[in-house]
């Protein structure tokens, strides 16, 4: 079996240029553009290549965007005053603070004081709260939303299929699920975790696999039946000498050992990564929608 290769690179370039067009369509009607803030606290530098490429999206999509920058030791009522004053900014129609803050600063608080309105990220409990209801016209988690655009991309159905999603972050692992069990996609999923028994017999038993464990290369050959659609949102680096850079990138899929098996695989990196930051676009052009209308 040769497996169908999901190109994200391609399916991201037509959602950006769908909130291209939709952003310019708003522009155009209220005379303003939607507005992102992102806020980094500290220094850490696979935070701030995160951040600039938020910033570089925006700019391509006709998205307006804010970086603030605090110091590492910025304090936990530095960082709500910042968001407070987000929150009150009309322009301002998604606020996003980069994740992980230095540990003087608690995140859940910080969660909790973003206007459920711009919260872009879907963590806030009154918009996880919505999706778990089932209602997906608000704000949706980037990364579980990406796989969702992928699959529909390639015309994936999972109607009665069984799905493993193996991994249950907040950010990626319960979303997941819980998007692909809603009407309409109408899967039957399996949340598998650390401590789930018998993990292997779950996972060859599985129609799709969505892999968000953060551990390298921890799906292999022998665990995936023939045909099953494999889905890797890890990414981590590997020590290699070989590289120019000291190591490689590797999800969380033994890729050389399962792309044999499967009928449908993403790569790592080019296959869910660039799905993320498009959805991020789309959240905040949904935030603009929804504040002009109401």
């Amino acid at each position: 079996m040769s497996a169908i290769l999901i190109d994200g690179k391609t399916v991201s370039a037509a959602v950006n240029a769908e909130t291209a067009r939709k952003c310019a369509e708003l522009t155009q009607k209220y005379g303003c553009r939607p507005g992102l803030a992102v806020v980094l606290v500290g220094d850490d530098p696979a935070s701030q290549v995160y951040v600039a490429s938020k910033v570089k999206k925006c700019a391509e999509v006709g998205i307006e965007s804010e970086k603030i920058v605090l110091p590492p030791t910025a304090s936990q009522k530095e960082v709500l005053e910042v968001i407070d004053r987000l929150n009150g900014d009309s322009r301002i129609h998604g606020i996003l603070v980069q994740s992980p803050p230095p540990p003087q600063i608690d995140e859940e608080k910080i969660i909790l004081a973003i206007d459920p309105r711009k919260d872009v990220d879907c963590f806030h409990p009154f918009n996880a709260g919505k999706m778990l209801q089932g209602d997906m016209t608000g704000f949706l988690p980037c990364t579980p939303w990406g796989v969702m655009k992928l699959l529909e991309y390639y015309k994936i159905s999972l109607a009665g299929k069984k799905a493993v999603v193996l991994g249950r972050s907040n950010i990626v692992g319960k979303p997941m699920m819980c998007m692909l069990s809603c009407k309409g996609v109408d899967a039957t999923v399996t949340l598998c975790h650390s401590r789930t028994a018998n993990l292997e017999e779950e996972l060859k038993r599985a129609d799709l696999i969505v892999a968000a464990i953060g551990k390298p290369e921890f799906v292999r050959g022998s665990m995936v039946k023939e045909g099953a659609v494999v889905i890797d949102v890890g990414i981590n680096r590997i020590p290699d000498a070989t590289r120019p850079k000291g190591y490689r990138l590797t999800g969380d899929v033994a890729f050389d050992e399962v792309a044999p098996k499967a009928s449908v695989i993403t790569p790592v990196p080019g296959g869910v990564g660039p799905m993320t930051i498009a959805m991020l676009m789309r959240n905040t052009l949904r935030g603009m929608e929804r504040m002009m209308n109401r």
